[in-house]
């Protein structure tokens, strides 16, 4: 296969799947890893897609912000997963706090037997919480219409009065050097906020979005646990900065 076939064979399947990892890209055309490596790289430079942990991933804004709905669609599998394993944390008698997004909106059905309270900035996860007859308090202030979750300064001003077990954390990008980030200012300060008042922090995050970088950072790499699932990658990297959980799917 000609270089330009092949790039256009990647592009297309990166494009296709929102993420690839690299057998699967050797797999569709039939090259080395090494080759779909120089690819890859060649490709991120050219502006056609981002170089991810043991892939690549499709271009996005740094700013940009998937609707929950459509978060909720993707990588179900792998995000239940990680949900099932995250829920395993937590015991009979905790408070915990379960932020707004796609994976922590997993764990609800692996939390309804637990005598716990829950506290959450997440419209969508009240819903389910409640109807599990989880015991939940939800953030009050302004709610984000993309997403359903709670921000800005009375959401905040709610937080002081909480301390918690274990916070459950989404995130929309992870790197060694920029650590946890996303794309808005006034979620990042929740999440900034909760990972101070918790005594177990928690992030949920699947492969995809390993070297991913969204527009404000809200911690440190080594500032909280990692629990993703196992893509055929190895996190070596970040095993060495914080602890990292890798579940099976």
């Amino acid at each position: 296969m000609l270089t330009p076939e092949r790039h256009e064979r990647i592009i297309e399947t990166v494009k296709n799947n929102q993420t690839a990892s690299i057998k699967q890209l050797v797999e569709v055309t039939q090259a080395s890893e090494s080759t779909i490596r120089r690819d890859l790289d060649e490709l991120e430079k050219q502006g056609h897609l981002r170089r991810v942990h043991g892939g690549a991933s499709i271009k996005q804004s740094a700013a940009d912000e998937p609707a929950m709905k459509e978060k909720q669609t993707k990588y179900q599998r792998e995000k239940r997963a990680i949900a099932s394993y995250a829920a395993s944390f937590v015991k009979d008698g905790d408070s915990i706090f379960v932020d707004a997004g796609s994976t922590t909106y997993e764990m609800i059905p692996f939390l309804k037997q637990k005598d716990i309270i829950v506290v959450t900035n997440g419209l969508d996860h009240l819903l389910a919480l409640t109807e599990h007859g989880i015991r939940t308090y939800v953030l009050g202030g302004l709610v984000k219409s993309r997403t359903g979750a709670v921000v800005g300064a009375g959401a905040l001003q709610n937080l002081k009065q909480y301390r918690f077990d274990n916070c459950f954390m989404g995130v929309n990008g992870i790197t060694l050097e920029d650590g946890f980030t996303t794309p808005d200012p006034e979620e990042a300060a929740i999440k900034q906020r909760t990972l101070q008042i918790s005594r177990e922090r928690f992030i949920l995050a699947d492969h995809t979005k390993f070297g991913e970088t969204s527009f404000i950072q809200f911690a440190d790499i080594h500032e909280a646990d990692i629990i993703t699932n196992n893509n055929g990658t190895t996190y070596k990297d970040y095993a060495e900065k914080t602890n990292i959980k890798v579940v099976t799917t």
